[in-house]
């Protein structure tokens, strides 16, 4: 399995996707972040900032902007082991966040909020992974117990 970090979706089939409308029901999306070592601003602007330190001007106005979507932030923690399996290179946060369909978190990304934050989101990655996820239903769901709608 080849892993690619990318800070926008690349892809002409992934970014079809995202504005198809996904599945029913809230989506979870789970981020495993990549930080660059110093923040690289996309407009040149000089920066004594870490790329996680410029990630994290632009976290804490994503957890703001998220309720007028609908979604809200979940979780976000330091990686810092990997138990089982192997990476070349670990990513250094998770974070989840919950919207109630695809076609929200599309709309917030292309929002003239999210647009005017996301030069922090670029200066501060090196790249992420975005991994769109949804409850199981039936047996699978039991196995942890029903944990609320988020």
């Amino acid at each position: 399995m080849q892993v690619h970090n990318d800070l926008y979706p690349v892809d002409p089939e992934q970014l079809k996707a995202m504005m198809e409308p996904g599945p029913e029901g809230p989506i979870y999306m789970v981020n495993l972040l990549k930080f660059r070592e110093k923040a690289e601003y996309p407009d040149g602007r000089d920066s004594d900032l870490t790329g996680r330190e410029a990630y994290m001007i632009y976290g804490r106005a994503v957890f703001e902007l998220l309720p007028k979507f609908g979604g809200k932030g979940l979780f976000a923690a330091d990686v810092t082991h990997l138990s089982l399996g192997r990476a070349e290179e670990l990513w250094d946060e998770v974070a989840i966040a919950m919207y109630p369909n695809r076609a929200a978190m599309t709309a917030m990304s292309l929002s003239p909020e999210w647009q005017a934050i996301a030069i922090h989101r670029a200066a501060g990655l090196k790249g992420q992974l975005n991994i769109e996820t949804v409850r199981p239903s039936g047996a699978a769901s039991a196995l942890f117990g029903e944990l609320g709608p988020g």
